[in-house]
């Protein structure tokens, strides 16, 4: 291959290191060959099978690198940048690493003064050990113990967009460590940290940037000669993310900011997050759309001149990168059709992943057919299964929703007995739950009084049509058309047992209503678990989410129609929110 030649690279979905004993499923997507301009420079991944990491190897291309993939523990010496990824438990990623014979060479390849960057768990695996399995070792690079964080005023996981601040003591500078800035935010999701103590890690020459959950200030990256980790995302943190992955990249550990930050810059906390929201399905002339519907009824009311045809709001793709270019914290796709004629290997969603991810740096989650199927050929392919090709193809969580309230009365029946066999209990083990959102569809069922039915009730402000104070919250599926006998509170508590790491809370009552939020759902589900909780279902205005964050505890909040018809746009949302006094994240488009 002469200089002029395009280099090739194939992409290996799975690290050929990892012992055949591991509990990921058996089987690999499709590789394909990726073309890349002639002399990009390289930076080797080591995947020990942790997530979504197409997202990452998109953000490295997109900043001018390309990928190659550590396979073998004798891979590791030929790198000169080596990037660790990862997502889930910290016991299970370092066993992984133990048995596949990384941890000498990784030792060996910091030793040597080489390039080193690890993210999440990637950087929690420097550490001496963690709380969340004391019994196992970590790299000891930094000889301390990683703790949960307290859960008794905040939701954990800790999920969400929060600070990168390189003043924890107070000094406040005009130098950037590897350009982050302090009024940018950053993508966390994690429920252990290695909590920040004054002069602890800088004593032994760490440059240290925290962020603050809480009451507990937390390490958000650290840094070190060659050595550069971040409990934070970057490819999932939008420009402000891809900048720093760049500056590591380029070896440029310092950089001037231009101006000394502000008090109002280095304002540290979790911000409040705005979902995006699209339906996905196929209309009647095949093509997949983005489509909204009143009580999930998606089609044109006007029969005469639409044909009563699928609402045709657009290309996922396409709307998907608008509303991250608004400053969308995320997008969630639901797939409200599941594309069952489709090989599940051809489903049309996973080429969705694969092209937002390439543009779109923020949190992606796919909901819908996320269950145990046959596929078209007989073959018999598990939840987690599926769940594996949505990550491997770019989404950050799955949602789960008819088949929870399955498993959640199953797990009443068996006494409030896990059978480690659930969809939620598979996914969560393997990934972490962080990566398993459970979407609900509740719908208020009034009564009397408390006495009159056996499940949980709550006083209501907004009487029923006889004037019934009195209201429970009856769990649907199969997209609300089916009540079942179990109520939101029983659903919400089973689930959270049984390892979801969120809630994607809708409300049949104000689906398309533009009402705003049922609050009294919202904070009789916040009150019942720890796990956070996104509000969606009503918002109709700007004003509907500032109440909702104002009147409730709920960790996000989800828009939809109000989008899609051009009503408001996310960034009108955000303004309407930081104007109020509300801590957001503004978007960025430089990196």
């Amino acid at each position: 291959m002469d200089a002029a030649t395009p280099k090739c690279f194939l992409l290996s979905t799975r690290n050929a290191g990892c012992d055949s004993t591991t509990q990921y499923p058996p089987f690999s997507l499709t590789l394909s060959l990726i073309q890349f301009p002639p002399n990009m420079p390289t930076v080797h991944l080591l995947d020990y099978v942790a997530g979504n990491v197409r997202s990452l190897v998109n953000a490295i291309e997109k900043v001018g690198y390309t990928v190659e993939w550590v396979k073998s523990p004798a891979d590791v010496p030929a790198a000169e940048k080596l990037i660790i990824p990862g997502v889930g438990h910290f016991g299970h990623c370092m066993s992984q690493l133990e048995k596949a014979g990384y941890v000498e060479p990784i030792l060996q390849h910091i030793k040597a003064g080489k390039a080193f960057m690890g993210i999440c768990v990637g950087m929690q695996a420097i550490f001496g050990s963690s709380e969340e399995d004391p019994q196992v070792k970590g790299l000891g690079v930094i000889p301390l113990q990683l703790r949960k964080f307290r859960d008794t005023d905040k939701s954990v996981p800790h999920i969400g967009w929060n600070s990168a601040n390189t003043s924890p003591t107070g000094e406040v500078t005009d130098e950037s460590l590897y350009g982050l800035r302090p009024s940018s935010k950053y993508y966390y999701v994690h429920s252990y940290a290695a909590m920040y103590r004054p002069g602890e890690l800088e004593k032994n020459g760490w440059a240290v940037a925290t962020a603050r959950y809480g009451d507990e200030e937390f390490v958000g990256a650290v840094a070190k000669d060659n050595v550069f980790v971040t409990q934070f995302h970057p490819e999932k943190s939008g420009a402000a993310g891809l900048r720093v992955l760049k500056a590591f990249l380029d070896g440029k550990k310092s950089q001037k900011l231009g101006e000394v930050p502000t008090a109002a810059d280095t304002k540290t906390g979790l911000t409040r997050r705005v979902i995006a929201c699209l339906d996905v399905r196929t209309n009647d002339q095949g093509d997949l759309v983005v489509t909204k519907g009143d009580q999930y009824d998606v089609r044109e009311k006007d029969g005469v001149s639409s044909g009563g045809q699928v609402r045709n709001l657009g290309k996922p793709v396409e709307i998907a990168k608008k509303y991250y270019e608004q400053g969308a914290d995320e997008v969630t796709f639901l797939n409200i059709t599941s594309f069952r004629n489709s090989p599940v290997a051809d489903t049309p969603m996973l080429e969705i992943l694969r092209r937002t991810s390439e543009t779109v740096f923020v949190p992606l989650t796919i909901g819908g057919g996320i269950r145990d199927t046959v596929d078209t050929d007989g073959t018999k392919i598990s939840a987690l299964d599926i769940a594996t090709m949505y990550f491997k193809s770019g989404a950050d969580k799955v949602s789960i929703g008819s088949d929870a309230v399955i498993a959640a009365e199953e797990y009443y029946a068996q006494g409030s007995q896990l059978n480690g066999k659930t969809a939620i209990e598979t996914i969560s083990g393997a990934y972490g739950n962080q990566a398993v959102v459970i979407s609900v569809d509740p719908r208020r069922v009034y009564v009397a009084s408390p006495e009159t039915t056996s499940h949980h009730t709550i006083k209501t402000r907004t009487p029923g049509p006889n004037g019934e104070e009195y209201c429970w919250y009856q769990c649907t599926i199969k997209g609300g058309r089916e009540g079942r006998d179990f109520d939101v509170r029983q659903l919400v508590v089973a689930v959270e047992a049984m390892g979801a790491g969120e809630i994607l809370l809708n409300c049949i009552d104000k689906d398309g209503t533009n009402s705003g939020f049922d609050l009294e759902l919202i904070n009789d589900v916040k009150a019942a678990i720890k796990i956070p909780v996104i509000a969606s279902s009503g918002a109709g205005n700007p004003g509907h989410f500032d109440e909702v964050f104002a009147k409730t505890s709920t960790d996000a909040a989800l828009g939809a129609g109000m989008f899609h018809r051009g009503e408001y746009t996310v960034k009108q949302v955000k303004d309407h929110l930081q104007g109020t006094g509300q801590l957001v994240r503004q978007y960025e488009d430089a990196i």
